[in-house]
């Protein structure tokens, strides 16, 4: 929650569909992008209308023989983790397929990495955003001395969780394990810590204040379970990466505005992403704001990806942050 909020941001993509075997398994191919925004925009306002949130996991407790412990879904091969829309998507997949893992392959990279898709297996289909320089465009530049125009482009391509490949070859990135809780305590703190911000406790409301550029957040006994104290104070970090000092999101809008929808969309989301991260399970703090969502997906088919690319921003801005990258991200601000 922000005293005023909302948000811009760029984009991702993504798609289900495919079989192993198909050329599109294994290769990219441009699509129209208003199709792929209605086909995404679609498959989350059916999500939502249905009473599910697509970036809250109903995980189950490994040790206890069920599910998948939380984690952003990560390519295989290359051991990076997908971001924005495709996060959704791939969470999607293992929780309507109830895959035991969140890595994913291409058709060739499961090749490539000893193995095979199994015969028969639906792939997944994500999808990348880019732009590029027509040749027509880079000449009319090179003539009138001005910056050629970029021309974004959507491109999908189909992966498969490591659950659907025989013969994988050892050593290919893991799922981590999962933190016992009461280690997972001290790491929410550190990043808190880590993050900088101006976090102070206290009161009955969590809240971001934009104009004075501080946290407040009740203390930890006023939540009935602790590890809701982190789950908010993990939206409210979301807010303050936002901040101007920032990343710079418009948080001009005042309560119950789309502007407003727009930034809590994106906090919402942030925080799911950093609770993976960090091994917490995700949960909805704001359900009260879902007739908003879904006003706002209804009415613009690019809002999901534009929150869930700036959602996935603030996660590894913070993330970085607790790694030591402190000076890299200043130096990347300051650019």
């Amino acid at each position: 929650m922000r005293s005023t909020s909302s948000t811009s941001a760029r984009v991702q993509r993504g798609k289900t569909g495919g079989r192993a075997g198909r050329s599109a398994a294994a290769s990219a191919s441009r699509e129209p992008r208003a199709s792929l925004y209605d086909d995404v925009t679609n498959r989350i306002i059916a999500e939502l209308e249905a009473g599910r949130v697509p970036w809250v996991q109903p995980w189950g407790r490994v040790e206890e023989g069920g599910g998948t412990a939380p984690g952003l879904p990560r390519n295989a091969l290359t051991g990076r983790t997908y971001s924005g829309v495709n996060v959704l998507i791939l969470w999607g997949s293992v929780i309507a397929r109830a895959y035991p893992s969140q890595s994913w392959l291409t058709f060739k990279q499961a090749l490539e990495a000893g193995g095979c898709v199994r015969k028969g297996e639906q792939g997944t289909t994500v999808v990348y955003a880019d732009r590029f320089i027509p040749k027509g465009e880079a000449e009319k530049a090179v003539v009138s001395g001005e910056d050629a125009k970029a021309v974004p482009f959507l491109k999908r391509f189909t992966v498969f969780n490591v659950a659907q490949c025989d013969g994988l070859r050892d050593g290919l990135a893991a799922d981590p394990a999962p933190l016992p809780e009461r280690e997972i305590v001290p790491t929410a703190e550190a990043l808190i810590a880590d993050s900088g911000a101006d976090f102070r406790i206290g009161g009955t409301k969590a809240y971001y204040v934009p104009s004075a550029d501080f946290i407040q957040v009740p203390p930890q006994p006023a939540f009935f379970e602790q590890v809701n104290y982190y789950r908010t104070a993990l939206h409210e970090l979301t807010h303050w990466v936002g901040g101007s000092k920032r990343l710079a999101r418009d948080q001009s809008g005042a309560f119950g505005t789309e502007k407003y929808a727009r930034e809590e969309l994106v906090a919402e989301m942030g925080s799911a992403f950093l609770c993976a991260a960090l091994g917490i399970v995700p949960t909805v703090r704001h359900a009260d704001y879902l007739a908003n969502w879904l006003d706002l997906l209804h009415a613009d088919n690019r809002a999901i990806f534009r929150a869930a690319s700036a959602a996935s921003k603030a996660a590894d801005f913070l993330l970085a942050l607790r790694d030591g990258g402190a000076a890299a991200q200043a130096g990347r601000l300051a650019a």
